[in-house]
């Protein structure tokens, strides 16, 4: 077992236990999944090909495009047209990115110049966070003339919880920056 994984069950879901008062098991909250997103304006086939390559890189997994699925006068987007691609990380997958993201990629950034956190007060289930340089993976800063070009990634990460108490206590015990 990954030990964020058994951190997160030995001790966080202790916590969360004595503080919040669960009738059962099943209403303790846990990680469900994390997002990994870039979204682009116009679908060049070379930036998205770009962005597939830079989603496998930072996360070992395949990613998929993202298909438009309305019709968009204005930017001039085609119904059904790749706009975008994305990666969902579940389980193990998911806390090792996790790991990579506190351990060498938030230390590097300055909070007010590189992460963007877009939190609204109705999600009570996620928070997503926006890098505006995402080569600060290692993993991309190597290949730096093939991804000079990619957007923003976008960061979600997804739980379980039923409340805004619970989701903050949830990311404070893991040590994720709110």
């Amino acid at each position: 077992m990954f030990f964020l994984d058994a951190y997160f069950y030995n001790i966080v879901k202790y916590d969360l236990i004595n503080i919040f008062f669960y009738q059962n098991i099943k209403q303790i909250p846990k990680f469900e999944k994390i997002i990994l997103n870039f979204g682009y304006q116009k679908s060049s086939f070379k930036h998205l090909i770009s962005g597939l390559l830079a989603l496998e890189f930072v996360s070992s997994k395949k990613s998929r495009l993202t298909k438009s699925k309305y019709l968009n006068v204005f930017l001039k987007i085609k119904k059904g047209s790749p706009v975008g691609c994305t990666i969902v990380l579940r389980k193990h997958t998911m806390y090792f990115f996790y790991l990579k993201l506190i351990t060498s990629i938030f230390p590097k950034i300055k909070q007010s110049q590189t992460v963007h956190s877009r939190q609204s007060l109705k999600s009570i289930k996620s928070i997503s966070i926006q890098l505006k340089n995402p080569l600060i993976f290692r993993e991309l800063e190597n290949q730096y003339q093939f991804f000079k070009d990619i957007p923003k990634l976008d960061i979600t990460l997804v739980t379980t919880s039923r409340s805004q108490n619970e989701l903050f206590f949830i990311f404070k015990s893991i040590k994720f920056f709110i």
